[in-house]
């Protein structure tokens, strides 16, 4: 997985990371296997083989230690996204392959996340990640069909976000690039539904 911990800029020791890793994946694992308000730190610190103690030493408590891990994985798929260039201003049929490749590589992880009813913000924070760049791509397109900017960037971030829990709820059945060319032929499609 990507080196996403990080505290102002500076790279956690290995064994913090790990313990992180460890915790989260744990936690991760338990939620594929019951409701959020089941789960217990006692629970979490059994799965991943540490103590009590040590998960509280990176999160205060259950809460905290979901919006961690939703941050965390967000920032991780948002990462698998960036082009080798670093250039992260244009959406592209390459970057949304890049994207659907990195949730199929991390299925287990991600098909919890999106699909746990306990959790729905890691679906909510997601599809603000998708408004935020679908809105800078917005922004740049010249618009000569009456359709209000912010009308259109809340409407294909939340089509994306739907998009994206269908595919996996569905068991991921079209490859990442059949799933981004269907999703162009839908958005290049001139549907005449009035």
């Amino acid at each position: 997985m990507l080196d996403v911990f990080r505290k102002e800029g500076k790279t956690m020791d290995r064994r913090i990371v790990r313990s992180r890793q460890m915790i989260m994946q744990a936690f991760i694992g338990l939620l594929g296997e019951q409701e959020f308000e089941r789960v217990t730190i006692q629970g979490i610190a059994d799965r991943a083989n540490v103590n009590r103690g040590t998960i509280y030493l990176h999160f205060t408590d259950k809460y905290d230690l979901l919006e961690q891990s939703v941050e965390t994985y967000l920032m991780m798929l948002a990462d698998s996204c960036v082009p080798e260039d670093g250039s992260t201003n244009e959406l592209s049929r390459e970057l949304l392959i890049r994207a659907f490749t990195y949730l199929k590589e991390y299925a287990e992880i991600y098909s919890v996340l999106i699909t746990n009813k306990g959790i729905p913000a890691f679906r909510h924070r997601m599809t603000q990640m998708i408004e935020a760049n679908i809105t800078l791509v917005v922004n740049q397109m010249k618009l000569e069909t009456g359709i209000h900017r912010d009308v259109l960037a809340q409407f294909l971030s939340v089509s994306i976000t739907g998009l994206i829990e269908w595919w996996v709820v569905q068991s991921m059945p079209y490859t990442p690039e059949e799933m981004v060319e269907q999703m162009a032929r839908v958005l290049e499609a001139r549907l005449q539904l009035w």
